[in-house]
């Protein structure tokens, strides 16, 4: 029986077969440390860096990561702050959510939006994110961070490090800067599905999307990408980002995702275009 696309059932199964076929699934600080740019580096090695961007519905985050934890496999949980209202609604807050993740053994990371949140005042952005780094460190030891891509806002998060160095401030890594992509074939879920660079605003690598497109890299459904896998279509390094709040078996949940995300899209295409 063909499961529904975005479920637990599915994600679940995209990652046996990424272990079926010799992918170690490992958090980003695990590259950063092991694998990334300074380090010695195994050609013949094959890995998935799993990462999460908890935008919303941290129920969600907790059920993927219990399925990673099920598995062996370890994963990178990058969580908002608090007062972005991503946990309006939600049975666990912030402080249990990160700490039911990490003690599945999983990477916390600040999911930063500090340039948002600040309009855009670069000094007060960094005293921000200093705040809110220092509240994460209460329960976990954050030693990457990642941007929040927030499409609606006027400010890309990642202006702070032109004035700012997160590394003072002893994180090793930020994914969209510290990572190899000449190397690590980078996937993201956004848009609800694995082509979604097409309406994204900022989570996309654009000066690699054309070469893999070429290389015929692209998968619109987990099933199709479930399928490269089976095949050895997949690149040997990879990074899959996904949001845990698409990612559900509850069914009005699926298809109450299913049409908020379809109404987004059409937003950023227009955003995009304009």
């Amino acid at each position: 029986m063909q499961m529904k696309d975005f479920s637990l059932d599915i994600y679940r199964a995209l990652l046996e077969r990424l272990q079926e076929k010799g992918y170690e699934l490992i958090s980003y600080a695990d590259y950063c440390r092991n694998t990334g740019k300074s380090a010695n580096r195994n050609s013949e090695s094959k890995f998935v860096i799993l990462r999460h961007d908890v935008d919303a519905k941290p129920e969600n985050s907790l059920k993927t990561a219990q399925i990673e934890h099920s598995l062996g496999a370890k994963a990178s949980y990058y969580f908002r702050t608090g007062e972005s209202g991503c946990y309006k609604g939600s049975t666990l807050s912030l402080p249990e959510s990160v700490r039911a993740i990490a003690q599945l053994g999983h990477e916390i990371g600040y999911h930063y939006e500090d340039m948002s949140l600040c309009s855009g005042d670069i000094d007060r952005a960094w005293n921000h994110f200093q705040t809110w780094l220092d509240y994460f460190r209460q329960y976990y030891a954050v030693e990457t961070i990642c941007m929040h891509g927030a499409p609606t806002s006027q400010y890309d998060g990642k202006d702070l490090w032109k004035k700012y160095d997160y590394k003072t401030q002893g994180v090793i890594g930020e994914p969209y800067l510290d990572t190899d992509f000449s190397d690590v074939f980078y996937l993201t879920d956004t848009g609800r599905c694995w082509d979604g660079y097409k309406v994204s605003v900022r989570d996309k690598i654009p000066q690699y999307q054309d070469e893999w497109t070429a290389k015929g890299l692209v998968w619109h459904t987990t099933e199709e990408l479930i399928c490269a896998i089976k095949e050895d279509r997949l690149p040997s390094h990879v990074m899959i980002t996904s949001h845990p709040q698409r990612w559900t078996n509850n069914t009005m949940q699926w298809y109450k995702e299913l049409i908020l995300q379809t109404l987004k899209n059409i937003i950023k295409r227009i955003w995009i275009r304009n």
